[in-house]
C-alpha cells in the first residue's frame, strides 16, 4: 500500500532510541525526509547512520534539549532552512522521573512540566505556520497509557500526560479547517530503556527481583507480552499518511489490551 509519504518532511522528537527511533525508521522506510533530535549527539548520529543504512534515506540529526525553549526554536529554524517546510511533527520525550506524591518535590513538578507538556506546546506552536501555509499537516503526540490509566509509582506522568490529550483534542478543533490533523498515541509497555528503568525502580521500592516485577507487568497485558517498537511505529506512520485523512482529535492506545477503560 502506498501511504503517500514519499518526500514528505518529518520532524521526530526524542528519536535517538526507543519508540522515537522506531517511528523515525518507519517513516524513513516510506521515503520520508527526516530530521531527528535528542540530547546525546553521539547516539543520535549513530541512529541517523543506522536509518541511512537500512533505508537509504539521509537523516539530519540535530542535538538539542527539549527542556530549552531557545533550542526548540533553533531546531525548527534549522529544519525549515533544510527543507523549507515541515509536513509531519511527532512529539515525544523521555518520561518524567518515577515517584509517589510524597517523594516528588515542587522543583520536580516544574521540570516535568517543561519536558512533558511545554516541549509539546512549543514544538507544535512552531510548526503550525508552515502547515497552515501549505494546507496540509500531521501532528502526532506520543504520550503514554498513563494518560488514560494511572500507573503505580508514576505520579508525574499520571498528572501531566492527560494535559497532552486535552491539547490534542483542542488543536484538532482549531486546525481542522487548515487540513492539519492532530492525534495522540498512547503506548503501553514496550521493552525500551524507559521500561527497563521503571522495572528497576519498582523492584527497588517493592524489594522484589526485577524478573518478578516484569512478570507482574506482563500479567496485566491480555496479549501476554510487551510490544516491540515497530508495532507502535506502524500506527504512527499510518496516522502521518494520506490514508489517515479523516482521522483527527483521536487517541489510540497501543498496549496489547492493557487499558481497562472503555475509552
Amino acid at each position: 500500500m502506498d501511504l503517500g509519504l514519499k518526500n514528505k518532511v518529518a520532524l521526530v522528537a526524542a528519536s535517538s532510541r526507543g519508540l522515537g527511533k522506531a517511528v523515525a525508521m518507519g517513516l524513513a522506510r516510506e521515503g520520508t525526509k527526516l530530521v531527528i533530535c535528542a540530547r546525546g549527539k553521539d547516539v543520535l548520529e549513530k541512529t541517523a547512520d543506522e536509518i541511512l543504512l537500512a533505508t537509504g534515506v539521509t537523516v539530519f540529526p540535530l542535538a538539542i534539549d527539549l527542556n530549552e525553549k531557545e533550542q526548540i526554536g533553533w531546531l525548527i529554524d534549522e529544519t525549515m532552512d533544510l527543507f523549507g517546510r515541515i509536513d509531519i511533527l511527532v512529539t515525544n520525550s523521555g518520561g518524567p522521573p518515577s515517584g509517589r506524591f510524597e517523594d516528588v518535590a515542587e522543583d520536580d513538578w516544574k521540570k516535568a512540566c517543561q519536558l512533558t507538556l511545554m516541549s509539546v506546546v512549543r514544538l507544535t506552536r512552531a510548526v503550525i505556520p508552515s502547515m497552515r501555509k501549505q494546507k496540509w499537516g500531521r501532528i502526532i503526540h506520543l504520550v503514554s497509557i498513563s494518560a488514560k490509566q494511572p500507573i503505580q509509582g508514576l505520579l508525574l506522568s499520571n498528572a501531566l500526560r492527560p494535559a497532552v490529550l486535552g491539547l490534542t483534542k483542542s488543536l484538532s478543533q482549531e486546525l481542522g479547517a487548515s487540513n492539519i490533523l492532530v492525534n495522540a498515541v498512547c503506548p503501553g509497555y514496550f521493552f525500551t530503556d524507559r521500561v527497563k528503568q521503571l522495572v528497576e525502580d519498582r523492584a527497588k521500592h517493592e524489594k522484589k527481583k526485577a524478573s518478578k516485577v516484569m512478570d507482574e507487568m506482563v500479567a496485566d497485558i491480555p496479549l501476554g507480552r510487551m510490544g516491540n517498537s515497530e508495532e507502535l511505529a506502524n500506527t504512527v506512520v499510518f496516522l502521518a499518511s494520506e490514508k489517515a485523512s479523516y482521522i483527527t482529535g483521536a487517541t489510540f492506545s497501543i498496549d496489547g489490551g492493557m487499558l481497562k477503560g472503555l475509552w
